[in-house]
């Protein structure tokens, strides 16, 4: 088994806590050998059956974006009527997306119907081939981190009118739609913590017997 020093577990551990969602970037473009390398963790990714389900869409065109940042403002406003008080007051002033700023923008998705790994491992649980989605973004997140690129997970979205305006395959499922860039600070407080809508909760990283 591979065995790694205690100054890199230190190092690993600082970039777990250095890994923000972040919504305000730099005009800065990213680096194109640097995204290259943080894309190339995906192929790094454990996967249910070495299925490897994951299909990147990188949103280009005037025409892709616009399309994803109406459907955001149109969730977002419907998920505003969700709130009321002081929980829609911090709402209101909540900036939820980069998609207006962020100069690299991807749509990850799940090929539901892939038939690399034969089925095996989702026979009986389906959703693992979205949960080794997850861990793919995670792993390119984490990278990202590594060389000072900032990621915000926009998840306030109609996922199925995403996919229809992306044109994509019908049993591509929406997993994230990432916006990517230089983060215009670096903090290690969440900015949801930050404006109190949420508090970490320690107890949580404990387990339970049973």
């Amino acid at each position: 088994m591979q065995q790694f020093s205690p100054k890199f577990r230190s190092e690993l551990l600082s970039l777990l806590k250095w890994r923000r969602d972040v919504r305000h970037f730099k005009p800065d473009p990213v680096d194109p050998d640097h995204l290259q390398t943080c894309l190339d963790a995906f192929a790094l990714a454990p996967s249910v059956g070495l299925s490897e389900p994951w299909r990147i869409v990188r949103v280009l065109s005037t025409e892709a974006r616009s399309q994803a940042l109406q459907n955001f403002q149109t969730a977002n406003a419907d998920a505003l009527q969700g709130f009321s008080g002081e929980k829609s007051r911090i709402y209101t002033g909540l900036k939820l997306t980069g998609m207006q700023d962020a100069p690299e923008q991807l749509a990850i998705f799940c090929d539901e119907e892939t038939s690399k790994g034969s089925g095996l491992g989702a026979a009986t649980m389906p959703e693992m081939r979205r949960y080794s989605v997850v861990s793919a973004i995670m792993s390119f997140w984490l990278t990202t981190r590594a060389y000072g690129i900032g990621v915000g997970w926009v998840s306030i979205l109609d996922p199925v009118q995403l996919r229809k305006d992306f044109g994509v395959p019908e049993n591509w499922s929406l997993v994230a739609y990432l916006c990517i860039g230089m983060p215009e600070d670096d903090t290690l407080k969440p900015e949801l913590q930050t404006v109190g809508w949420e508090q970490r909760d320690p107890n949580l990283s404990r387990w339970i017997e049973v």
